[in-house]
C-alpha cells in the first residue's frame, strides 16, 4: 500500500476499508445464503427474497434518520472518533451474535441492528476523509479504500468459505462453520480498525450546539440546501447508488432465487471483489485527467446495461459475466462519489453532510430493495424487480448531469489539510 503513495494517515484510514469490507462481503453473499438455511421451509423462495429485503431496507431507514442527526455531533471536536467507536461495537458484536442465532425473525432482528452499526460507523469513517488527505487526492485516497477493500476482505472470505463448504471435513456441522466464520469476520473488522483508531485526528470542527435531535435535523437540510450543487448531487446520488446497493445487497438472493449452484454463486462474487481491485485503483487514477463527475456517469450507464442484463440471466456463465462487469465499474462509482461529494460539502461539517448523504443510501439501499422485493412479490418474478432498478439509474444521470453544470461553493483549496497530507 505504501507504494501508492499514500501517508501514515491515509493507509490507516484505507485500513478499516479493508476491515468492514470483509463484512460488507459475507453479508452480500455467505450470510443471505446462511439466511436461506436458518428460514428453512417456513419462506418460500420470493419471501425469503423478499424479507430480506425489508430487513435491509428497515436498517437503511433507521440509519437515514439517525445518521444526520449523529454525523452534526460528531463534527464537534474530539467526538467524531468517539462516535466512530460506539459504532463499530455494536456492529462487531452484532456480527459475531448472528452465528449463535436459529431463529429466522430473530436472525434479521439482531442483523438489522448490526447493519445499523455498521452504516453509522461509515458515516463517521466517510466523513473522516477531509481530515485525512487533500482535496486533490482525495479520489485517489478514497479509491484505494475501496480497493484494498475488495481484495483485502478476500482474505478471511476465503478461510471462511473453505470451512463453511468443508465443514464435514472439519467435524463441524454448517451451523457451527457459520458461528466461527462470523468471529473471525467480527475479530478482523477490529484488528483493522486499530491503525485508524490510533492515527486518525480530527482537524475540521465546529463549535459545541445545544440542540434537540429534530432541530439539528432540520439544521442539517437547510445547510443542505443552501449548498446547491451538493443537494442536487445528493438527490441524484439517491437514486443511483440505491441500483448500485441494492445489486451487492441482492445479487446472492437473487440468483439463489434463480436455482443457480450456491457454491459458484460465491466464486463469481469472489470474482467481482478481485476484478475490482485494479479497476478501482484505475478510476482513481483518471480521476487526474478527467471531470470525476463524467467518471461516475459513466458507471452509471454501465449499471444500467449490466440490470438489463441481468433479467435475461438464465445461467451460472451469465452470472459469471455480470459478475465481472459489476467488479469493474462498482469500485469506481463509490469511490468518485464518497471523493466528490467531500470536496463540494463545507469540510468542518463533513459528519453532518456525509450523516445525510446515509439518508440518499449510503451502505444500504432502500428504495431499491424495497422496489425489488415489492415488484418480484406482486408478478411473482424476481427478474421484474431486478429490472426495476434501470429506473432508478437513469433518474440518477439525469440529475447528476444537472449537479455537474451547477456552480460549487468551494474553492477546492489544498491548504486545509497539509497537517494531516504530512503526518
Amino acid at each position: 500500500m505504501s507504494g501508492f503513495g499514500l501517508t501514515r494517515t491515509e493507509r490507516s484510514w484505507v485500513m478499516y476499508d479493508v476491515g468492514n469490507s470483509a463484512f460488507t462481503l459475507m453479508l452480500s453473499t455467505i450470510i443471505p445464503i446462511y439466511f436461506n438455511s436458518v428460514a428453512g421451509e417456513e419462506l418460500s423462495s420470493v419471501d425469503y427474497l423478499a424479507y430480506w429485503g425489508y430487513a435491509a431496507s428497515i436498517a437503511t431507514l433507521l440509519c437515514a434518520v439517525l445518521g444526520p442527526v449523529l454525523g452534526a455531533y460528531s463534527d464537534r471536536s474530539g467526538l467524531r472518533m468517539r462516535m466512530f467507536v460506539a459504532a463499530l461495537g455494536v456492529g462487531v458484536i452484532g456480527c459475531a451474535l448472528l452465528g449463535f442465532i436459529s431463529a429466522w425473525l430473530a436472525f434479521l432482528v439482531v442483523l438489522v441492528v448490526t447493519r445499523l452499526g455498521y452504516s453509522l460507523s461509515l458515516v463517521f469513517y466517510d466523513s473522516m476523509l477531509v481530515d485525512v488527505t487533500t482535496p486533490s487526492h482525495s479520489d485517489r485516497v478514497s479509491a484505494a479504500g475501496y480497493a484494498w477493500g475488495y481484495i483485502g476482505s478476500c482474505v478471511p472470505f476465503v478461510a471462511c468459505l473453505v470451512l463453511i463448504l468443508g465443514c464435514d471435513s472439519f467435524g463441524m456441522t454448517m451451523g457451527q462453520a457459520m458461528t466461527v466464520s462470523l468471529i473471525v469476520i467480527a475479530a478482523w473488522w477490529v484488528a483493522a480498525s486499530i491503525p485508524l483508531v490510533k492515527n486518525y485526528k480530527q482537524i475540521h470542527s465546529v463549535d459545541a450546539r445545544s440542540e434537540g435531535a429534530l432541530r439539528t435535523l432540520a439544521r442539517t437540510i437547510r445547510n443542505a440546501r443552501g449548498e446547491r450543487k451538493a443537494f442536487v448531487f445528493l438527490v441524484a446520488f439517491f437514486f443511483y447508488i440505491d441500483g448500485v446497493y441494492t445489486i451487492i445487497e441482492m445479487a446472492t438472493a437473487y440468483g439463489q432465487s434463480m436455482g443457480l449452484d450456491t457454491t459458484m454463486l460465491l466464486v463469481a462474487l469472489l470474482v467481482t471483489q478481485v476484478v475490482a481491485f485494479p479497476f478501482t485503483i484505475a478510476f482513481g487514477r483518471m480521476s487526474t485527467r478527467f471531470d470525476t463527475s463524467r467518471l461516475i456517469m459513466v458507471c452509471i450507464v454501465a449499471y444500467m446495461l449490466i440490470t438489463v442484463v441481468a433479467f435475461f440471466m438464465t445461467s451460472i456463465t451469465q452470472f459469471f459475466a455480470l459478475a465481472v462487469m459489476v467488479g469493474m465499474f462498482q469500485g469506481g462509482i463509490q469511490a468518485l462519489s464518497r471523493s466528490h461529494f467531500s470536496r463540494i460539502i463545507p469540510p468542518e461539517r463533513a459528519g453532518e453532510f456525509f450523516g445525510l448523504m446515509d439518508i440518499f443510501g449510503k451502505g444500504a439501499s432502500f428504495t431499491g430493495t424495497l422496489v425489488v422485493s415489492a415488484v418480484s412479490q406482486l408478478t411473482g418474478q424476481t427478474s421484474f424487480g431486478i429490472l426495476s432498478l434501470v429506473a432508478l439509474f437513469a433518474i440518477g444521470l439525469a440529475l447528476l448531469v444537472v449537479s455537474s453544470r451547477t456552480p460549487s461553493n468551494r474553492d477546492h483549496s489544498d491548504t486545509a489539510c497539509t497537517e494531516a497530507q504530512s503526518a
